[in-house]
């Protein structure tokens, strides 16, 4: 059950981050709710890869490096769920940034 709450949550808050950010469309709820979800899988999956393969850039930027396999994630999921538009790597970097913001917060509140 509180996985499918933390699902509905960070559905809520990929709707809100696409409402406030002029480069990043989300269509509707429901596909929210399937960005969420390809993210997900793709946090477990891909980026575990995408670290492993970046160390030696990710210790010379002292960890900034993350954010820009945050941003290649978000472009990854907005190829594959339709419905979901991200203007350029500028904001699918921002909406990464507010996404990992918001999700530290939402893995707090646990």
């Amino acid at each position: 059950m509180r996985f499918f709450l933390k699902w509905i949550a960070s559905a809520m808050a990929i709707a809100i981050i696409g409402w406030i950010l002029p480069g990043v469309k989300v269509e509707n709820f429901l596909t929210a709710i399937f960005v969420a979800g390809v993210i997900a899988f793709l946090n477990l999956v891909l980026k575990p890869i995408l670290i492993l393969l970046s160390i030696p850039v990710t210790v010379l930027t002292l960890g900034l490096f993350v954010l820009v396999i945050n941003a290649i994630i978000v472009i990854i999921a907005s190829i594959l769920v339709p419905g979901f538009i991200v203007n350029g790597f500028g904001w699918a970097l921002l909406f990464g940034l507010l996404n990992s913001i918001i999700q530290y917060f939402l893995d707090k509140a646990n």
